[in-house]
């Protein structure tokens, strides 16, 4: 009895060491950003201080094999955060699948991944002087899975929305409501890729009668040779009451004039409703950027700008950025 129990002992210890062999490893890169920004329109967050920048930031990644997958793990500091800027972990399941847990600015998976896809050099054409239009669920706290069947791609989300208001105080709903988000997309043919996705918030207090917030986005793209262009169309129904609902349209191509530099232009219209004695109104926003990368540095500049910014008549906004990259 004795020798059986020393080497039931030993094969576990052998194990062990065996799992602890497995450990995965760990890389660090990072970068320096050096930044000129300057603002005008109407709204009064013209910059009046001082234009220029700087940030840098480090990047832990790792991953192992667990048996069934591969775990991987993502840190990220940087100057503006006092802890991880973000912080997100997955499993890849291959065939199975690729499951994720989005603790903070990730942006993995669903409508909050997939929100703007149109061709761009460098931001966004909504970047600084107005918004996207649809969020999804968000990179907070969030259960992700992906996954692809042929030529499909399947991205969803859930998040309970731990700090949300319930749906109401006597519905017996608990303390918070939820978020769940999916995006589905295909590539028919080569160089075209079609999307589509839903999201729907239930922290919305239903009982002052609204309804949970919708938000539905689809991206069209194609690109041939240096040339992609790009079709989007977003629209959000917000649940709370006396809250304006929206929907967006936007189009944009980028060029690719040579392996280093690129240059591209965007237009985003955004329908806001009407709401009580406030009539409907278009906010219109336009946007250039271009790019130069040679090895590890990029030189990177924008300028967007936005009539009836936010949905409001008559002001105006827009912004310039240029940014320095350097890569290590």
């Amino acid at each position: 009895m004795t020798n059986i129990k020393k080497i039931g002992l030993s094969a576990l210890a052998g194990s062990l060491v065996a799992f602890s062999a497995n450990a995965g490893e760990l890389s660090v890169n990072g970068g320096v950003e050096l930044t000129y920004t300057d603002t005008g329109g109407n709204t009064g967050n013209e910059v009046t201080g001082n234009s220029y920048g700087a940030n840098s930031s480090v990047t832990l990644s790792g991953s192992g094999d667990v048996g069934f997958g591969t775990v991987s793990a993502t840190r990220t500091l940087n100057d503006t955060n006092s802890g991880w800027g973000s912080s997100f972990q997955t499993l890849d399941m291959g065939d199975m699948g690729v499951l994720s847990f989005d603790s903070t600015a990730g942006a993995l998976v669903g409508v909050t991944a997939n929100d703007d896809l149109m061709p761009t050099a460098y931001e966004e054409v909504s970047t600084g002087v107005s918004s996207k239009g649809v969020t999804g669920v968000g990179s907070t706290n969030v259960i992700g899975y992906r996954n692809t069947f042929g030529m499909f791609s399947v991205s969803a989300g859930y998040s309970q929305l731990g700090g949300s208001t319930a749906e109401s105080a006597s519905s017996g709903a608990g303390s918070h409501g939820s978020a769940t988000d999916i995006y589905v997309s295909a590539s028919p043919i080569d160089g075209l890729t079609v999307g589509a996705g839903h999201s729907e918030n239930t922290s919305t207090d239903i009982s002052a009668n609204s309804t949970d917030t919708q938000e539905i986005v689809a991206n069209v793209v194609y690109s041939t040779g240096p040339v992609s262009v790009g079709y989007r169309a977003a629209e959000s129904n917000k649940g709370t009451a006396s809250t304006t609902s929206r929907t967006v349209e936007h189009m944009s191509i980028a060029f690719n004039v040579n392996d280093n530099f690129a240059i591209s232009y965007g237009v985003q219209d955004t329908d806001v409703e009407a709401l009580s004695t406030t009539a409907a109104v278009t906010e219109e926003v336009t946007g250039i950027s271009a790019a130069y990368t040679a090895g590890a540095a990029s030189v990177r500049v924008n300028h967007s700008k936005s009539d009836n910014d936010n949905g409001v008549t008559g002001v105006d906004d827009e912004t310039t950025e240029v940014s320095l990259v350097l890569s290590f």
